[in-house]
């Protein structure tokens, strides 16, 4: 039994994708998107992604609505410009990655450390409100 590729948003054109599998015609989409790892410890929720080679200083983070973006570029050092290359796959630009926080957040306490590639940022879960009961005045 064959495998097929399932591609559940877009329509499947059987033989015409086969062809153009090899033409990289949508960048955006075969752009660096960065990998993420969201988890929870009993204080923070803490979100790991690989940036291998990426300068720190060129990476954003911003935390609105519960909701972390990161954003940054990166560039590819070459020395030698002109190039016979049979394939090129490591790229310069820009990337962005957004993800909706499994629980209210803190923000505004929020840090991240860049160690060896791997951006780490531990965000304090925001105290939820308690439930306050009210007592009813008969007059």
């Amino acid at each position: 039994m064959a495998l097929v590729r399932w591609t559940p948003l877009l329509p499947s054109f059987g033989e015409a994708d086969k062809f153009f599998d090899d033409f990289n015609l949508m960048p955006s989409v075969s752009g660096f998107i960065p990998a993420l790892d969201v988890y929870q410890t009993k204080d923070d929720v803490v979100v790991e992604t690989a940036l291998p080679g990426v300068d720190p200083n060129k990476v954003n983070i911003s935390i609105a609505n519960d909701v972390l973006i990161v954003e940054g570029s990166f560039e590819k050092k070459s020395e030698v410009d002109e190039r016979n290359y049979y394939r090129q796959e490591i790229r310069s630009g820009s990337f962005h990655r957004s993800v909706a926080l499994p629980t209210a957040v803190n923000g505004d306490k929020a840090k991240a450390t860049y160690e060896k590639g791997l951006l780490k940022i531990v965000v304090p879960k925001e105290e939820r409100a308690k439930p306050k009961t009210v007592k009813v005045e008969v007059k």
